[in-house]
């Protein structure tokens, strides 16, 4: 059997948790087949972030997307690791100096589904019944469908938000389709939220990779699993919210779609409390994905005011 000195190992960084774990040992795959490695050329290095401590107060109140990237890009910059594997949708547009997104894996599902108890989906609620969810986006849809359903801060990993359904803290709460796939979990969904109704976040069931810029040779290795059509799509997406200043103080929402050479891009923003929402459709080249996902943006942002973005953070 072929050894691996510890010397020449690629060391992945990720959360801790099980999606997250996932999500390192499906890019460890993709990286073993495309360069015909054993596993144990490979170690999964698991580091708790910021986010991942915080479970008593939302995210947009504690700073942010880079809550669940800051400790993995210390590590990469100090040289703990060699790449770290993130949830696209988590990471801020601006990178820290010195870093890069050098890869990004096939797209799974972008969708998101509920997961009921009271009824199989959003619009056979109750009225006045709790549905928890921790994103500003998912939080605004909800109540732009259903205006008379209370709507709680729910944070958590899988299991822990499952339990408070169980113990009737919320009728239901939303998850991305993409996690469940990824962690068996799929069958848990009572309902598939259709994208015209629920789009997702920019860059929701999409895996990226960062590296170091300065690293040549790791860079070499993971653009043999970047994925074109993700990358293109993410870029339209992750541009759109850069034109919006987006983070996850904001309610938007933002998916593109690559067919041969062509892209087509939705977007939306939308009030904290669901009752003003501000959609934009927009189609071109995929070579042009930065550029249509910024001038989407631009739009929107002029179309709606500043007023608009007034107590987001």
């Amino acid at each position: 059997m072929q050894t691996v000195a510890p010397k020449d190992m690629l060391r992945i960084g990720t959360r801790a948790s099980v999606l997250a774990m996932a999500q390192a040992h499906e890019a460890r795959a993709r990286l073993m087949a495309a360069h015909g490695l054993p596993e144990e050329a490979f170690v999964i290095e698991p580091i708790t972030t910021t986010g991942d401590r915080i479970q008593d107060r939302p995210l947009s109140e504690a700073g942010g997307k880079g809550l669940f990237t800051k400790e993995l890009e210390e590590a990469l910059l100090d040289g703990r690791i060699d790449i770290a594997v993130h949830s696209s949708k988590d990471m801020p547009t601006i990178l820290p100096d010195g870093l890069e997104l050098s890869s990004f894996l096939p797209r799974e599902d972008p969708r998101d589904t509920f997961i009921g108890r009271a009824a199989p989906t959003i619009e056979a609620l109750p009225h006045g019944a709790t549905v928890g969810s921790s994103s500003l986006r998912r939080q605004a849809l909800i109540r732009r469908m259903r205006p008379d359903l209370k709507v709680i801060v729910y944070r958590g990993n899988v299991q822990t938000r499952l339990r408070k359904l169980d113990e009737g803290v919320a009728a239901g709460t939303i998850l991305a389709l993409a996690g469940l796939k990824r962690t068996g979990l799929e069958h848990i969904a009572t309902d598939v939220m259709p994208l015209d109704k629920f789009p997702p976040a920019p860059g929701q069931g999409a895996i990226c990779i960062e590296s170091r810029s300065d690293d040549a040779a790791t860079r070499a290795m993971v653009e043999a699993i970047n994925h074109r059509p993700t990358a293109v799509a993410l870029a339209c997406e992750r541009a759109f919210l850069a034109a919006l200043d987006g983070s996850c103080r904001m309610p938007i929402a933002g998916h593109a779609v690559v067919d041969g050479d062509r892209l087509s891009f939705h977007g939306m923003i939308l009030s904290v409390d669901g009752r003003e929402a501000h959609e934009i459709v927009r189609e071109g080249a995929a070579s042009d994905a930065a550029q249509i996902g910024r001038n989407a943006g631009d739009t929107l942002r002029a179309k709606v005011g500043p007023g608009f973005f007034d107590g987001w953070g």
